[in-house]
């Protein structure tokens, strides 16, 4: 009985004290003592997308204007996994939450930001390795549960030429950095992580062919994001991360506004 009383009264702390520091942080930002930083790009016709059919780039068009109907308004179509995205876990796994089914409590949490555009700008290929996360912690202490880790390959100076973005150069692979299989699974498995995200249009690196970090993340029930800006202008840690993707029911992902809350 007193191990039942001791484990209801630790959850308990756990989502009063998870409320007072989340309504702090927000608190900070309305009272000015805490910056914000967009890290979504603005969709337009010109966001590079997956370069493979049926996949098509994004596309607007004025249905209704100032001048004619007295009121502007507009359509667009988009694949799911185009622009600023995230991956929900369904996207490469059965029986895994759909975008509308992620719960709010996974959308938010730490960020941990993982520089290694030093590595990319000699090796477009690059993987992320356990040996960089833990030459991260070393640096900056373990990562945290619950942890949203984001990898700044700085391929965002890329983002306005789609041909180097892509950088499918002379071969039919694309050629830009992503996670390992072996770092996926070891944030999985040993750091209970929310999710990742990356500054590219993949988790997996541009040769990949069979996806599995995809497989990894999503099979553990833990999303993707995908082409986020602004990981430049981040800290490795300190910064509290706020997802709002759009919800499509029973869809594998969608456009996703991401902020980053810093403290002043």
């Amino acid at each position: 009985m007193n191990l039942l009383v001791n484990v209801v009264l630790t959850g308990l702390m756990v989502f009063f004290l998870g409320e007072k520091v989340m309504g702090g942080v927000l608190e900070d930002v309305m009272e000015g003592k805490a910056s914000v930083i967009d890290l979504t790009y603005p969709l337009n016709e010109k966001n590079p997308y997956w370069p493979v059919k049926p996949y098509m780039p994004f596309k607007y068009e004025v249905i209704a204007n100032m001048e004619k109907d007295k009121v502007f308004s507009g359509r667009y179509s988009t694949p799911e996994h185009l622009g600023t995205h995230i991956d929900a876990p369904n996207h490469f796994a059965l029986n895994q939450p759909s975008v509308d089914q992620i719960p709010f409590e996974q959308l938010v949490g730490p960020a941990v930001v993982i520089d290694v555009t030093e590595k990319t700008e000699h090796d477009a290929d690059y993987t992320v390795s356990p040996a960089d996360i833990s030459a991260w912690e070393k640096t900056n202490g373990r990562i945290p549960d619950g942890a949203i880790v984001l990898l700044n390959t700085g391929w965002g100076k890329r983002w306005h030429n789609f041909d180097q973005y892509k950088n499918t150069g002379s071969t039919c692979f694309m050629h830009f950095p992503g996670f390992s299989k072996e770092t996926a699974t070891f944030l999985v498995e040993k750091r209970s992580i929310k999710g990742i995200g990356i500054d590219t249009l993949s988790g997996d690196c541009g040769t990949s062919s069979d996806f599995q970090v995809h497989h990894v993340i999503n099979g553990a029930g833990k999303f993707i994001l995908e082409n986020v800006a602004n990981l430049d202008k981040l800290p490795p840690k300190g910064a509290t991360l706020l997802l709002s993707p759009i919800k499509i029911e029973g869809g594998s992902g969608g456009q996703c506004r991401i902020w980053a809350i810093l403290p002043k």
